[in-house]
């Protein structure tokens, strides 16, 4: 069993900024303070996830994730049918909404849960923050379902591992989305299409059912786009243009990473685009940032941003 100096001790690595792997009824998940940039980012490098997609926000209580996310009548009776549990709603972020926008991968959304789990519930409380957990795996591995397995794979990545013994559902959480009074189910998981069917009183569809963009994944090549055009690999900004610099090639106040770390750079990204972009800018001049570790995610973010848009 975990004790409570355990989870105190876990709750504080929390909140300065460390990883804790800890366990929830579906998996174990690998945690960080979702309103620090640089934890959030921390949790990509560790599990080599290859791109940024949105990391699920854990939480204590529905009142605790209705500071964070805006729901719907239907979003609201999903959640007080199932949660606690292995459900997550992906629901639009707050105005002002204090998780980091890497962790929402720069969408206006933000994916919640709140596990049903004591060990997890008790860390959420401890730490007094949200924590987003995706995981606590090697990305594309085997997920965990015990503190051995967590040990296996990702070792000294972690700063803290809570061991509470074996998950209870063994898979991941369900993943659903409210669109225009519409149930959308992006992921399937620890609670039955059928289950969730009974409670909306209408059939589940999935993103292939529609045309509509659902802010999941990966979807649209144009994605994650700021107003202002963007110009990658740039040596220098053009006339008209903001220059977003990384290392050395710095050509004005904003930088990625003044030291050239990717990890550091990673956690500014989407921060940076916003404040660069609420200056209506002519363009966003970018300068070339390495492919190594989560350069190659960054990359990948920044070419779906510059790619022509085809959506309004």
């Amino acid at each position: 069993m975990t004790s409570p100096n355990e989870i105190s001790h876990a709750a504080e690595v929390l909140r300065s900024g460390g990883l804790v792997a800890f366990p929830t009824e579906t998996v174990y998940g690998l945690g960080a303070d979702a309103t620090n940039d640089l934890a959030v980012a921390r949790i990509y490098e560790a599990k080599g996830r290859p791109s940024f997609n949105p990391l699920i926000v854990h939480v204590p209580s529905l009142e605790a994730a209705k500071a964070l996310g805006q729901f719907d009548l239907f979003s609201e009776s999903l959640a007080r049918a199932f949660w606690p549990g292995p459900l997550t709603l992906v629901v639009p972020r707050v105005d002002n909404c204090p998780v980091s926008l890497l962790a929402s991968a720069g969408l206006p959304t933000i994916a919640l849960r709140v596990p049903r789990h004591a060990v997890a519930l008790d860390l959420l409380r401890a730490t007094g923050r949200p924590v987003v957990a995706p995981s606590a795996n090697l990305s594309g591995q085997l997920s965990p379902t015990s503190a051995q397995h967590v040990r296996e794979g990702l070792s000294d990545r972690v700063d803290v591992i809570l061991d509470d013994g074996a998950c209870e559902v063994g898979v991941e959480s369900t993943v659903v989305r409210i669109v225009d009074g519409a149930p959308y189910l992006l992921r399937a998981g620890g609670i039955t299409r059928e289950s969730i069917e009974q409670v909306m009183g209408q059939k589940l569809m999935t993103p292939i059912d529609t045309t509509d963009e659902l802010h999941s994944p990966g979807q649209l090549a144009s994605h994650y786009a700021p107003r202002a055009r963007l110009r990658l690999d740039a040596a220098a900004p053009d006339a008209g243009e903001i220059y977003l610099g990384f290392g050395t090639d710095d050509h004005g106040p904003y930088s990625l990473s003044h030291g050239g770390d990717v990890v550091e750079a990673a956690a500014n990204l989407f921060r940076l685009m916003h404040e660069i972009d609420a200056l209506n800018p002519q363009a966003i001049a970018v300068a070339p940032i390495p492919t190594h570790g989560l350069g190659e995610a960054i990359n990948d973010r920044l070419r779906r941003a510059a790619a022509p848009r085809g959506h309004t």
